[in-house]
Formats: C-alpha cells, sequence, structure tokens
C-alpha cells in the first residue's frame, strides 16, 4: 500500500443516519406497543395503538434529524448541542403525556409512563444513531 493508498471510513450520510433511527424507533416502539397490547394494559387508551405511535416516532426522529442536519450545518459543536437540544425536547414531550391522564379517562398512570418510555426510546435512538454512530466510524 503507498502513502496514496489509505483506509478512511466515511459515516454514512445524515439523511442516510436519519432514515435509519426512523426505522430503529418505529420498529421498537412497535414491538413495545404489541407487549402492551399482550399484557392488556389499558386497552381502551388510542394512543397506545401502533398508527399513533408508529407515525409519531417517525415524526420525532425525523423532526431529530433534521435539527442535527441543521445544527451539523451552522454549529461548530453540533454534537454537543444536539444531545442537549434532545433531552430539553424529550423533557418537554413528557408534559403533554401527563396531560393525558387529565383529558383521556382511559389513560391510566402505567400507560403514560409506557408512552414516556415510548419518548425515551426515539431520544436514544436518534443521538445514538445520528451522534454516537459517527464518532465510532
Amino acid at each position: 500500500m503507498t502513502s496514496a493508498e489509505h483506509n478512511t471510513t466515511r459515516s454514512p450520510s445524515v439523511p442516510v443516519r436519519g432514515g435509519l433511527a426512523v426505522v430503529v424507533a418505529v420498529l421498537t416502539n412497535v414491538v413495545l406497543v404489541l407487549g402492551v397490547d399482550a399484557l392488556g394494559i389499558a386497552p381502551a387508551f388510542r394512543a397506545l395503538t401502533i398508527p399513533p405511535v408508529a407515525f409519531l416516532s417517525a415524526l420525532g426522529a425525523g423532526g431529530a434529524t433534521v435539527v442535527y442536519w441543521l445544527l451539523s450545518r451552522y454549529m461548530t459543536d453540533a454534537d454537543r448541542i444536539f444531545v442537549r437540544v434532545a433531552a430539553g425536547v424529550l423533557l418537554l414531550s413528557f408534559v403533554p403525556d401527563v396531560a393525558l391522564l387529565a383529558i383521556d379517562p382511559a389513560a391510566t398512570p402505567l400507560a403514560v409512563v409506557v408512552l414516556m418510555v415510548m419518548h425515551v426510546v426515539v431520544a436514544a435512538v436518534s443521538v445514538w444513531v445520528l451522534v454516537s454512530w459517527r464518532a465510532e466510524q
């Protein structure tokens, strides 16, 4: 191997990593919904059904991808900033879940905790795929 020939590992592009984040977040949360259904946790709670969970998981991971892409274009320390933004958005995302206890009679505390776990899944997958996967390459 000459000095001109060297192995460089390029990390996948942001859209590729974002697409992977969407797929992993949706599949993971759909599996959680299936488990919740099998256990009979809040069967009348529509928020814990596949269509809204899949749609909102995709929306969350897709939104995270757009935010990461914008930060990486305009900020020098995009990874660190993105992790902080993701943590803040995750905390804010719990507010509507807790509010469901007051406005949806089918919501139970356990069902709301499951929704919160699903938010954590989307955030963790997005941060891992967008930030950590690039850093490991």
